[in-house]
């Protein structure tokens, strides 16, 4: 990874040779458009070059961060992307949708037709044109997750979904700002979208430092209103705030960073 925990496509070519000089066929490569963790998004387009030249399936891990596409402000984070062989966007992270809906698109649906595709004889039909989602998995049987996310499409539209996706990621930015400005608080991750990743910095380093973050992280869930995740970044344990809640408001994020700066006062 580079300082910005994004894939280093010389890396990853360096890797590819080196599998094939000991005889490894490699076949996927798999970079990430919003990195769950920080919301990083690899340089796709670098990696896409990779993967034409080599050969190589390039999945795209759009998971959380995929979401953002439709905001035309976005979209050039995401370049590249529209050369992978295969995404996939969980409508569940931020497209309001109840879990579980995952979107899985795929260029060439005759390749994951021929991975999955075991057909007994009772299970075959004579009918043309239909999509049989048994050839596209390992599921014979399946729930309707569709249905729920053609309604929140329905309910919302582009420009309402829009909006949401804007306001979550200007609440990150000024959370992030709020951080950077309070001593003994630093932002540790880029903040492309709506998920903070930041760290209390004083009076302490190293295994210290992730004990006083741990028991900062322990108060504030304790204290009940909001509800922080941590990661890891460098070795280093990190708090990390996500912005995705359809009725998350300023109010909720300022009483969130009011509860975390309390309880790092009081570690």
């Amino acid at each position: 990874m580079d300082a910005a925990f994004r894939m280093d496509p010389v890396a990853l070519e360096a890797l590819i040779a080196e599998d094939r000089v000991h005889g490894r066929l490699p076949i996927a490569v798999v970079a990430t458009a919003g990195t769950t963790s920080t919301t990083s998004v690899d340089p796709l387009e670098a990696i896409a070059e990779i993967c034409r030249r080599e050969a190589v399936w390039l999945h795209v891990d759009a998971a959380y961060g995929g979401a953002a596409a439709i905001c035309p402000e976005f979209r050039p984070l995401f370049d590249g992307m529209e050369a992978a062989d295969s995404v996939v966007v969980n409508p569940h992270k931020w497209l309001f949708t109840p879990v579980d809906c995952s979107v899985l698109l795929v260029r060439e649906a005759a390749a994951l037709r021929n991975a999955f595709s075991l057909v007994p004889e009772y299970l075959r039909t004579d009918e043309e044109g239909v999509t049989n989602l048994m050839d596209y998995g390992i599921q014979l049987g399946r729930r309707f997750r569709a249905l729920k996310l053609w309604m929140v499409i329905r309910a919302f539209g582009v420009s309402g979904l829009r909006d949401r996706i804007r306001l979550h990621c200007e609440l990150a930015k000024e959370l992030a700002a709020w951080v950077r400005a309070e001593p003994g608080f630093e932002v540790v991750a880029p903040v492309p979208f709506s998920v903070v990743c930041f760290r209390v910095v004083r009076g302490a380093s190293g295994e210290g430092q992730d004990r006083v973050n741990e028991k900062v992280l322990a108060k504030v869930n304790a204290a009940g209103p909001v509800f922080l995740s941590h990661t890891k970044l460098g070795g280093r344990l990190v708090l990390r705030i996500a912005i995705g809640n359809l009725r998350t408001t300023r109010r909720h994020v300022e009483a969130a960073w009011e509860l975390i700066r309390r309880a790092a006062a009081t570690t």
